[in-house]
């Protein structure tokens, strides 16, 4: 199924500031809970996303990990029909996995904060160490497949002319130099571009315009579906928020990543000591 384009997935700090205080308006910080302790936007609940994740595709293990999620978003008062405002210190790839995850589940209310809470502290706006007491809900998740990608999917979709695969990690990672699984290396045919490259130099997103002369350059087909990974489906994410932003209309982000494709004995793979496997048409 196409997905809309969905520039509304971004708003910046004077739209967040401007209703802050709109009951509809849920605001979560994807960092650390030390880090939240620190100083966060005022009203804002925590989510440690990078304590969420799964390495298990199979319908058991996303599941499972539904499960975690729903309890998590309930405990931070996300409901129906709100807006739900994720940031952390830039435009990081934590606010984008739980922008990526409540589309996922159904809901379309998810916003990225453009910069961040250091955007948000540039424009002056204030910041508090109070916490935010806020009345849980029972979040359920109303999944949407064609938003996400199990290894079973992605094998099946090898080399087959209709789907790429986008490999957000460091070119280390890529080449299989830097090894986080039991293999090193990528899946056959995917194409390499660091997350970070999403960025400017002050952690916001990168113009439109220039994101879209990136990803045309990278040689990616509108026609053709798009598959991003990571390690662990968080830079994923961010890529896979990005070519929502631009348009692209069927992008799925795979949400075992390296992770489990590097794991799981059997499923191919392709670095720097083997031959490069022939890339899609």
């Amino acid at each position: 199924m196409a997905q809309q384009a969905a520039p509304e997935l971004l708003v910046t700090p004077e739209w967040l500031h401007a209703h802050l205080h709109d009951p509809n308006v849920r605001v979560v910080d994807g960092r650390p809970p030390e880090q939240y302790a620190q100083g966060h936007i005022p009203g804002a609940t925590n989510v440690d996303f990078m304590h969420i994740g799964t390495r298990d595709t199979s319908a058991e293990g996303i599941a499972a990990w539904t499960a975690r999620m729903e309890e998590a978003f309930s405990a931070a008062g996300v409901g129906e029909g709100q807006t739900v405002v994720f940031y952390e210190d830039t435009s990081g790839y934590n606010a984008a996995r739980g922008v990526w995850a409540l589309v996922y589940f159904g809901h379309d209310g998810g916003r990225l904060l453009d910069g961040g809470l250091n955007a948000w502290r540039a424009a002056g706006y204030p910041v508090t160490t109070d916490p935010s007491n806020v009345a849980p809900t029972r979040f359920q998740a109303r999944p949407r497949p064609e938003a996400v990608a199990g290894y079973e999917y992605v094998l099946a979709h090898l080399n087959d002319g209709a789907t790429q695969i986008v490999d957000t990690r460091r070119p280390t990672e890529y080449a299989g130099t830097e090894i986080r699984s039991a293999r090193g290396g990528r899946i056959p045919g995917a194409i390499p571009l660091d997350w970070v490259n999403n960025l400017d130099a002050e952690g916001r997103l990168k113009p439109a315009a220039e994101l879209e002369a990136m990803y045309a350059n990278l040689g990616l087909d509108r026609q053709r579906e798009v598959i991003t990974y990571c390690q662990g489906g968080y830079r994923a994410a961010h890529t896979w928020l990005v070519l929502r932003l631009l348009g692209y209309p069927r992008v799925r982000n795979y949400l075992g990543s390296w992770g489990e494709w590097g794991n799981r004995e059997g499923l191919p793979i392709e670095n720097l000591t083997l031959p490069d496997a022939p890339k899609p048409t």
